[in-house]
């Protein structure tokens, strides 16, 4: 491991309230020191003009395919996530895993990734893995005893909590879901969960998280919260929230700034009904991948995707921009893309959500310099309970990202949401370059994290 100095640079690091022009020496992959003295080292870095801060953390997003011909993991979100300031991304979320969450984390730390890794067990592919493939039916007791077990195994092995996603498995009973997040309680770590419905609905389903929290006695995660109350709901859900964590509830949230959704369409978001709902027609969805990629949807469209190709990508322009907005400005709320691509292809966020937030929030003032990094790091550090990932405290993982908060800006749109994010100077895994001024150098850095 090579010493680094950056020298000149605007540090914040809100882990320790720290918001001005240091130095951040850094030797054996670790932080070694922030100080106004320039000691000598291998690589020096003169970061003046720039922003100095710990690596971008998402806690929700959707990990890169693992593709069994070659027992290796495809890079494409993960690229994506280096060229916006991401150095550890949380997937397994909303129930979902690719593979054996286990497998996929030692599948990481054998091949390296662009990005450091940590996975939650997801609720639906333990019940897929066990056979029960029917998401709108109730499962026996021998199958959550068969599930329970499963999802201990890979909270022992590094998972870093239990995701659900509920709205996408309406079968799913209280028994199901109380054992997996019950499990949590041992060792701290996080229940996230894609809640039960949306819209007016809400409400309702953000209680059940809540008692989800309070029976398990652990910490809850409310995912996406701009995707689930964006539709006029949010101040009074962010209320609602409030009032549970006056009651001893640990529950936070993570939000991405778009306003508009993706999923597929042949998930439950589009049971009957879901027009209504929305008050909207279905030209409000565009189809991402497939026979009709970049077109916008039609009932005639709809019925044949629905029928045929389940799978297909779909954004949904439903959303309300200043629902989005009140959540992202909240203390209750932290950055997360949710980013997913379906054949290489997909909403812009898993591209630009990190660029974007500052773009939009940071550099126009809307919220302080300190408390926008804070939603990008620290929050979700503490939340996992990493206290070596997010901070710049002497001994913590040297993950860090140098930027130009005048430039930095996201490229990805809704007819191209792969286009990579700009304004990245430095990215460091461990010590060690990972991106130069925008161009990725080094790809096989990232490692499990895991605890």
């Amino acid at each position: 491991m090579k010493s680094v100095l950056i020298k000149n640079g605007h540090v914040v690091d809100p882990k320790q309230n720290i918001d001005q022009k240091m130095n951040l020496y850094v030797e054996g992959g670790k932080i070694a020191a922030l100080t106004a003295e320039e000691p000598e080292a291998d690589l020096v870095i003169d970061a003046d003009g720039r922003i100095v801060c710990p690596g971008f953390i998402d806690i929700h997003m959707h990990e890169d395919e693992y593709d069994e011909v070659t027992d290796t993991i495809c890079t494409s979100m993960s690229h994506s996530a280096l060229h916006m300031g991401v150095t550890l991304d949380i997937g397994g979320n909303c129930g979902d895993n690719v593979c054996d969450p286990v497998k996929f984390l030692d599948t990481t730390d054998r091949d390296g990734a662009p990005v450091n890794i940590g996975l939650l067990a997801g609720h639906t592919w333990l019940r897929n893995f066990r056979g029960r493939h029917d998401k709108y039916r109730p499962i026996r007791k021998e199958d959550i005893a068969e599930m329970t077990a499963d999802c201990r195994y890979c909270l022992d092995h590094g998972c870093l909590g239990v995701s659900f996603g509920v709205k996408y498995v309406p079968g799913s009973t209280w028994d199901e879901i109380i054992a997996l997040a019950r499990l949590c309680q041992k060792d701290d770590k996080l229940v996230s969960s894609h809640v039960r419905q949306d819209v007016t609905g809400v409400f309702d389903a953000a209680d059940e998280l809540a008692r989800m929290g309070q029976e398990g006695k652990v910490k809850v995660q409310f995912s996406h919260i701009g995707s689930m109350g964006g539709y006029g709901q949010m101040k009074q859900l962010l209320s609602n929230i409030e009032g549970y964590r006056s009651m001893g509830i640990d529950m936070l949230c993570d939000c991405y700034p778009y306003d508009a959704f993706s999923t597929g369409i042949g998930e439950t978001t589009y049971d009957d009904g879901f027009l209504e709902s929305y008050q909207a027609d279905y030209d409000s969805i565009l189809i991402v991948n497939g026979k009709y990629a970049g077109q916008r949807c039609t009932k005639e469209i709809f019925e044949e995707l629905r029928r045929d190709a389940p799978g297909t990508g779909t954004v949904g322009y439903f959303m309300k921009e200043e629902d989005v907005e009140t959540a992202l400005l909240s203390p209750l709320v932290m950055i997360g893309s949710d980013g997913i691509r379906t054949e290489g292809m997909g909403h812009p966020r898993a591209s630009g959500s990190f660029p974007k937030f500052i773009r939009e929030y940071i550099r126009t003032g809307k919220i302080s310099l300190s408390d926008g990094v804070r939603k990008m790091t620290t929050m979700a550090a503490d939340r996992l309970n990493l206290p070596h990932k997010g901070n710049f405290l002497p001994g913590s993982d040297a993950d860090i990202v140098i930027f130009d908060l005048d430039r930095v800006t996201d490229r990805a749109t809704y007819e191209n949401g792969q286009l990579p994010s700009e304004g990245f100077d430095w990215v460091l895994i461990g010590g060690e370059v990972a991106l130069k001024d925008d161009q990725i150098v080094n790809d096989r850095l990232g490692r499990s994290v895991r605890r």
